[in-house]
């Protein structure tokens, strides 16, 4: 499988010429889900979900699917009957040769006078785990966790935590977009060789970068 880092929260996953997209919102570029055969999506926040940019990718691609939860899908799948599947915790799922696990059902608290609203992550051939924006432990190993690092919803401790928890072989940096570089650096040094995520590879790949995932 081959990853390539979009901008902000968004990933594209491709394995036997297919192509995977997690989270393309507002925050990223705007072609980031252009030629994907399946979208999943979170959470409706605008930097995971940008209504346009799907309804283009899937104007463009009309084998293309979406996956994701009910807030989104009443949003979209009228324009588009058939090709919108509404999941939740739980669910199973085949998506252009991807088998999908969906775990987590609500966003982390930004502050409790702010209602939550649901969010799912995604589990994607039982390797990659996308939490959308919940620090979601999965019941299963996880070999390389997208961390979200930061938000306005977090805090350090708790994203290194999050790691301890989750316990992955790699953890590569997602939800970045609005640190800069020196933010950047302070989070490399704190999560990277020699900090306090505890067995954990952590790397950030520049948006457009790409590696490959046994």
């Amino acid at each position: 499988m081959k990853m390539i880092k979009k901008g902000h929260a968004c990933v594209r996953l491709e394995k036997d010429g297919r192509a995977l997209v997690v989270d393309p919102g507002a925050f990223t570029e705007e072609d980031a889900a252009a030629g994907a055969d399946a979208i999943l999506v979170t959470h409706e926040h605008l930097d995971h979900f940008d209504e346009g940019r799907l309804r283009a990718a899937l104007d463009a691609n009309p084998e293309a699917r979406i996956w994701t939860l009910r807030s989104v899908a009443d949003r979209i799948a009228a324009a588009f009957p058939g090709r919108v599947t509404t999941v939740g915790h739980g669910d199973t799922f085949t998506a252009a040769g991807f088998d999908v696990q969906v775990h987590g059902e609500l966003h982390a608290v930004i502050h409790p006078d702010i209602p939550r609203i649901t969010n799912v992550g995604f589990l994607v051939d039982g390797s990659v785990f996308h939490p959308g924006d919940a620090l979601t432990v999965p019941d299963q190993s996880v070999e390389t966790l997208l961390l979200p690092v930061h938000a306005p919803w977090n805090k350090f401790s708790e994203v290194a935590d999050y790691v301890r928890a989750v316990s992955p072989a790699r953890a590569y940096a997602v939800h970045d977009g609005l640190l800069n570089d020196l933010g950047l650096s302070v989070y490399a040094r704190n999560l990277g060789p020699g900090g306090v995520t505890t067995g954990a590879e952590y790397a950030r790949l520049l948006p457009g970068e790409s590696v490959r995932l046994a």
